[in-house]
């Protein structure tokens, strides 16, 4: 029989790797010295090492190990479970390449983005709106839902609809599934419903920033804006307001780079007062 030593260089094993299948009753000495707890293998044992090994290259667990060698070990066995094994790692491989693909698309998207909103031409600018009418619907919910529901406005109001469709945030921050919100279109005439209020929206001083990508990628232009109303010196009233200058239409869906949404945040504050803190 073979010390653990030699064990080891026959089988590409350290030492330690051994002692540990050894604890978890993986793979067991021939031997073991009750004086002094040294640990022997005969030639049967190499076998089992190298499938260990090699089972352990193909990502299977050491309980699944044991499992298949429990199970009698015969070739018959070990070759369908090293299929079943083969199947397992190709639905990885695919989903992987998925995920891949996934992360090349974010990439992509992300590097454009920044270049986009690197250029000079989206600034943010002061500005004021006067009160106008809209056909609204409030609720409570997912911001993907306000698509039912301006497709309810449109529907309801298609001949009075007079400017682009907008969405009032009544939070003052990110919500994910309850999210206080108000789908709106201007009109220039029409009544209330029982889904759909028709009432003036009041106007005021707001920070406004436009923004052309995904939806998804709203978030840096919220930074930007937030970021000018902050050094300003600010304070930001709700609700905000999103106008979608080019979006979805009501049947493609168009390219979401190419969407183009003006965000308003009404303020108020002294801009006197405030430039004297930049």
């Amino acid at each position: 029989m073979f010390t653990i030593g030699e064990f080891s260089k026959i089988t590409g094993l350290s030492v330690k790797t051994l002692r540990f299948y050894h604890e978890q009753g993986l793979l067991d000495p021939t031997h073991v010295d009750p004086e002094t707890g040294y640990r022997y293998y005969d030639t049967s044992k190499i076998e089992i090492a190298r499938i260990i090994t090699h089972l352990r290259s193909l990502d299977l667990s050491l309980v699944e190990i044991d499992e298949i060698l429990r199970c009698g070990g015969d070739d018959a066995d070990l070759r369908n479970v090293l299929k079943r094994q083969r199947s397992v790692l190709e639905t990885r491989i695919k989903r992987y390449r998925e995920i891949v693909r996934s992360l090349d698309r974010f990439l992509d998207q992300d590097e454009a983005i920044k270049k986009i909103m690197a250029n000079a031409s989206f600034h943010v600018t002061e500005g004021s709106t006067a009160p106008f009418v809209v056909a609204g619907i409030r609720m409570k919910g997912r911001y993907s839902d306000c698509g039912a529901c301006f497709a309810k406005i449109g529907k309801g109001f298609g001949r009075f609809i007079c400017g682009k469709p907008l969405l009032l945030h009544h939070d003052a921050e990110y919500r994910e599934t309850d999210a206080d919100f108000e789908a709106c279109m201007p009109v220039r005439a029409g009544k209330s419903t029982p889904d759909i209020q028709v009432r003036e929206l009041p106007g005021g001083r707001h920070v406004s920033l436009f923004h052309l990508g995904p939806y998804e990628e709203l978030g840096r232009s919220y930074a930007k804006i937030l970021g000018f109303i902050r050094d300003k010196g600010y304070q930001c009233t709700t609700p905000t307001r999103e106008i979608y200058h080019k979006g979805p239409g009501m049947i493609l869906r168009g390219n979401p780079k190419k969407y183009l949404t003006e965000i308003q945040i009404f303020v108020a504050g002294d801009s006197a007062t405030s430039s004297t803190r930049d």
